[in-house]
């Protein structure tokens, strides 16, 4: 893919999804929308009547190093926020940069706005999880992410231990569940995007190189922000 035909689509995307969340936004007070469904079914529970309920994967704890050489956990430090995760390398020259800028696109786009007294920017982490830990220490994740002028205070770029970043990727996130090889001929190179809602749900995969798949993962994270604040108002 050429530098203008992504310049062009994230272009794309950077016009399309601030229109597309104020008719979300306008369309939920209307009550025309539904949620994001619920992804990955762990097991089936059949009641002694005969009906059936269906058990949902719930992703688990995992803790990685992120860009400030701090340990974080998913859940636990970030406890009641929608997760928007990816997966890159820093030296990959194609797919990860626009991933990332379409990554940023979204992040602008739910930045807060003083004037409306947005919370949705507190609402929402972004997560990039690199797949390549033996190059991409917590200095490297830094300096990629500086280069991309992201917005730090709800982005992190994380590595840590191949085993549990593709334990995490694989087992929890169901990306690319093929295994390729052993150590490091073992490589995990995925555009999804994977949103998770504030009970660790999995609600969503996304191309993240797609301009139509970017804004329904916008659309999407607009819902189940407001899902949230419903559930919280009415505790």
């Amino acid at each position: 893919m050429s530098k203008k035909t992504r310049l062009i689509g994230a272009l794309a995307v950077s016009i399309l999804i601030p229109l597309t969340c104020f008719i979300v936004i306008s369309q939920l007070s209307k009550g025309k929308l539904h949620l994001p469904k619920y992804y990955v079914v762990d097991h089936v529970v059949t009641s002694p009547e005969g009906t059936n309920d269906t058990v949902y994967h719930q992703v688990a704890e995992a803790t990685f190093t992120n860009q400030f050489g701090e340990e974080v956990s998913l859940n636990k430090d970030l406890k009641g926020k929608i997760l928007v995760i990816d997966f890159i390398f820093t030296t990959c020259p194609t797919v990860c940069p626009q991933l990332t800028n379409n990554m940023e696109v979204i992040q602008h786009a739910f930045r807060k706005d003083p004037k409306r007294k947005s919370r949705l920017d507190t609402a929402i982490h972004f997560i990039s999880i690199t797949v390549d830990p033996e190059r991409d220490s917590f200095p490297v994740m830094r300096k990629y992410a500086d280069d991309h002028n992201v917005n730090r205070k709800n982005w992190w770029f994380l590595t840590g231990s191949r085993a549990d970043i593709y334990n995490y990727a694989r087992k929890e996130l169901r990306v690319n569940v093929g295994k390729g090889g052993e150590g490091v001929d073992d490589f995990l190179h995925t555009q999804k995007i994977v949103v998770l809602d504030t009970m660790r749900y999995i609600r969503g995969y996304y191309d993240g190189l797609d301009t139509a798949d970017m804004i329904r993962c916008t659309d999407d994270i607009v819902i189940l922000t407001k899902q949230k604040y419903r559930k919280k108002e009415n505790d």
